[in-house]
């Protein structure tokens, strides 16, 4: 065996295949596991999905949520062993491959238009 085909092995094993599919516009909550002192826990971190990035072993999502009042985003490595579970909650119909502009919006002007046509599992 080459190294591309040693390491194509080794990324298979560390694949995950319980993650539902994602699209742009989704509304997440992605279980983060959260090491304190000797302790570990899951934090919840919800958010919409906006972009994607990669593929394989380095696949992300770029997560933004707005908290007390401040746009807070989160790039997930969507196969990490830190990422405990990934929940769709909610579907967005969206026209762009990436939703930047939701930076620049406020308030009710970052509310996307659900979808109902895809199936959230």
């Amino acid at each position: 065996m080459n190294a591309q085909e040693i390491i194509r092995s080794i990324e298979a094993e560390q694949l995950k295949d319980n993650i539902p599919t994602i699209y742009i516009g989704d509304t997440v909550r992605v279980g983060v596991i959260i090491q304190e002192g000797d302790k570990e826990r899951t934090q919840p971190y919800e958010g919409v999905v906006i972009a994607k990035g990669s593929a394989g072993i380095t696949k992300n999502i770029t997560v933004r949520r707005v908290f007390q009042g401040v746009g807070v985003e989160r790039v997930f490595l969507i196969h990490s062993p830190r990422i405990e579970s990934i929940k769709v909650i909610r579907r967005a119909k969206v026209r762009r491959a990436k939703l930047y502009y939701l930076r620049d919006r406020v308030g009710k002007a970052t509310r996307l238009k659900q979808r109902f046509d895809r199936p959230l599992t």
